[in-house]
Formats: C-alpha cells, sequence, structure tokens
C-alpha cells in the first residue's frame, strides 16, 4: 500500500507533465507500486490493424507492452487502432507518461523508428515475410501472426533472416501455451497412449482461385500496398479487406494470392500440435498422398507413423492414435483412452516441453532475456511448411516425395516451383 506522501508525489508529477507531449522515463518512486516504469516495457509497433490485431492489442496492453505506433494501408484502421491505444492509457492515468500512439500507412516509416523495439506482424500472410525480414534487418524483435509464410521458400528466409540479425522472434501458435495441449504432447512423448501409429487432423480444405468481382476501392485505402509484393493485379473487393463496420473476418485467407485457405489458418494450429508431439520441430513428413477424389491427404514420417487430413464437420483437432490409447485434443477439451490419461500428472523426471502460460508474455520475457520463445521461427516455419507442401500436393493431386532436410520435393521441378513466388520490389525493396 502506497503511503499519502507518495501517492501525492505522483498525482502532483502527473498533473504537472500532463500537456505534455515528449515521452518520460519515469521513476519507479514516483510512480509507485503496482506501476510499470515506461522504461522497463517493451516498446511495440503493430503492422497489420484487422480484427486479429484488435485481439492482439488487448492482449500486449494487458502484459504491460507499451504500445507505441501503428501501421496499415487502410487509413480509417489507423485512427481506429491508435484511439483505442490512446484511450487505454489514459484511463490508466498515463497522461503526460505517453506521447500517444504513432500513426503509420507505410511499414518501412515505422520500422525507421529507433524508439521501437518489437512489432506485430497481423497482416494478411502474403505480406508476412518482407516485413518481418525488413524488421530484422532494422533491429526489431518480431511476433509474427500464424502461419509464419505464404510460401516455403520466404518462411525460411525469414529464419535466416532472424538468426542473422539476432533477433527474438515468437509465431503466433498461441495454442502451445495452453495446458490442455502441453498435457497432450506430453502424454503422447512420454508413451502414455504406446507407439504411434496414426494423427488425425481436423482442418479446413486448400484456398481457391481469385474468383471476386471488382469493387470501388474505398477511401483511405491504398489498394496498391495491400496487394504488396503480389505480382499478379487484382481487383478490390471488399470480403478481402472489410472496412471497420463489417461483422465478418477479411476472407483474403481463402484465396490463393493472398493465403492458404483451411490447410495454413486452423492448420497452422492443429499441425503444430502434430509436429510438436512427434517432436518434429525441427523437420517433416517425407511423403503426401491426396485422395483419389480429391478429398483427405495422408502424410508420412520417415518413423511410419501416417498423418490423415480428412476434414469433418465439428471443432477442429489433433488426434494422436498408440498402440495402447488414443488422445484427442481441441481448444478447451482433452480427451484420452484410458479416460484417466487426461489428469494424469506427468513426473517430475519425465519428459516435459517447454512451459508457458501466456504466449505473449512468453514473447516479452524472451527479448528481455534474448533466449528462444516458445514458438520460435523455426518452429512456426516447420509447421507453415508442413501445411503449404499439403497445398501443393492438393493442387497438383499428385503423390509427391518431400524431403525436410533440403526442403525441396524429390524428382519434382513443376512441385518445386510452387515453394516460392515470383515479388515486386516496389513493396520489398
Amino acid at each position: 500500500m502506497q503511503d499519502a506522501s507518495a501517492s501525492a508525489n505522483r498525482r502532483t508529477f502527473l498533473k504537472q507533465a500532463a500537456g505534455l507531449s515528449a515521452f518520460y522515463i519515469v521513476p519507479r518512486h514516483v510512480l509507485g507500486r503496482g506501476f510499470t516504469a515506461p522504461s522497463d516495457q517493451v516498446a511495440v509497433g503493430f503492422i497489420g490493424l484487422g480484427k486479429q490485431a484488435t485481439g492482439l492489442r488487448g492482449r500486449f496492453l494487458q502484459n504491460e507492452a507499451r504500445v507505441v505506433a501503428a501501421c496499415d494501408v487502410y487509413q480509417p484502421k489507423v485512427a481506429a487502432f491508435a484511439e483505442a491505444v490512446n484511450k487505454h492509457y489514459a484511463d490508466k492515468g498515463s497522461v503526460g507518461t505517453y506521447a500517444g500512439c504513432e500513426r503509420y500507412d507505410d511499414y518501412r516509416t515505422l520500422l525507421n523508428n529507433k524508439g521501437i523495439d518489437a512489432v506485430v506482424i497481423a497482416t494478411p500472410d502474403h505480406w508476412h515475410s518482407p516485413i518481418a525480414i525488413a524488421a530484422a534487418k532494422a533491429g526489431k524483435d518480431i511476433y509474427c501472426e500464424k502461419p509464419l509464410s505464404l510460401t516455403v521458400q520466404e518462411g525460411r528466409d525469414m529464419v535466416n533472416a532472424t538468426r542473422q540479425y539476432k533477433r527474438v522472434f515468437q509465431t503466433g501458435n498461441m495454442q502451445r501455451s495452453s495446458k490442455e495441449f502441453r498435457q497432450a504432447v506430453e502424454l503422447v512423448r512420454n508413451g502414455y497412449i504406446g507407439q504411434i501409429k496414426t494423427i488425425n487432423v481436423n482442418v479446413g480444405g486448400p484456398p481457391r482461385a481469385f474468383d471476386l468481382v471488382a469493387e470501388p476501392v474505398p477511401a483511405g485505402l491504398n489498394w496498391d500496398a495491400w496487394l504488396g509484393p503480389n505480382t499478379i493485379e487484382r481487383p478490390y473487393n471488399n470480403v478481402l479487406d472489410p472496412d471497420l463496420t463489417a461483422k465478418f473476418w477479411g476472407q483474403w485467407r481463402d484465396i490463393r494470392d493472398f493465403g492458404g485457405g483451411g490447410m495454413t489458418d486452423w492448420g497452422a494450429h492443429m499441425f503444430d500440435i502434430a509436429q510438436w508431439g512427434l517432436d518434429m520441430d525441427n523437420s517433416g513428413p517425407t511423403s503426401l498422398t491426396p485422395g483419389a477424389d480429391g478429398k483427405g491427404l495422408v502424410y508420412r514420417y520417415a518413423n511410419g507413423v501416417e498423418m490423415h487430413h480428412t476434414p469433418v464437420e465439428g471443432k477442429q483437432f489433433c488426434q494422436f492414435i498408440g498402440t495402447e490409447g488414443e488422445v484427442k485434443v481441441a481448444r478447451g477439451e482433452l480427451i484420452t483412452t484410458p479416460a484417466t490419461l487426461k489428469d494424469k500428472v506427468i513426473g517430475a523426471n519425465e519428459k516435459h516441453v517447454y512451459f508457458s502460460e501466456n504466449h505473449y508474455k512468453d514473447f516479452l520475457d524472451a527479448i528481455k532475456s534474448r533466449k528462444p520463445p516458445i514458438c520460435d521461427v523455426e518452429v512456426g516455419h516447420r509447421t507453415a511448411s508442413v501445411c503449404t507442401i499439403g497445398n501443393i500436393a492438393y493442387l497438383l493431386g499428385r503423390p509427391l516425395r518431400w524431403n525436410p532436410k533440403t526442403e525441396l520435393f524429390e524428382g519434382d521441378a513443376e512441385a518445386n516451383k510452387l515453394l516460392s513466388r515470383p515479388m515486386r520490389t516496389k513493396w520489398t525493396a
């Protein structure tokens, strides 16, 4: 509890600072107990301000990140985001210690801001790699939404840039910070259901070709910048980048030019748990076989495990089937056979995976410690690769052999061409 003099000092300081616009490094003794000094906070800039960024904004603010900048190619979104951030700090009584959320329409200008420690990238997938690589070069640590990249090559480029510039990189596969998924993985890794034979992953299917009609570009949206690195010109349609009044999520995810459909959207979550359970964070499957009717896909790993993608109605899930039982996990749900495994306490001397209960705090802590977070860029890349090569198998409609070491298809030049894409340097240089 603060004494009367400390409380009075704090009120006096905030009152005197209220009319100033500079960013102050405030002494802890002035702020009092329960207040985190700005010098102890990570300064974060957001790039891409759709619905996902709105949720992330709340998460980072709750964990004492200092949100200082916002960038989007759609200016009404920038204004709304910045106003929400400013209101948060005003409601907290941070007037005088906070200069306001700076507004940008070009991510490159934001990255030039030396006062920003880290960026949160929540753009459509086709923009992830250029922004993340530029952020690494600019000396920023990075939180990037899943799936990590649009192509396998872009994901590897992101890993390389992260390592070259010694950045901390958290992928937004936040299920790894949820207790039901950690329990499922530790049951599998400790052999409680015997030898794993089959994994069933229930997520949506691949994306479709562009099929939208042209609509007028709304005021305040730079459509050329939204298309960004894409070399193929596409007309604006509201479902791709809906305005602030829309009740639905942007459907760019379903279009091959911009996303990977359900395979990468939810697949980046559920295939990620399969990879984690198999201890394959630095590897992947070795072959893929699509169903004869174009529905369903079977991945095979070198250890003999088969992973089936057979979409069914209901919750997205990952199900491990072993010689002595089963583990099926979805958000907020863990079903085991035998049923008693659900509450099994994993012993101190057994195998444990990285422990995190807060994906966002884990990233902020990693920035301070300079240690890898729970979902490092390599992890995000390997998971996204599983999703993306699955989409390639669906598109080509034939079996493929995959080499997880070289990250190339074996003996298939046509498939290998789909591991990368040409990009416009106008938005990536």
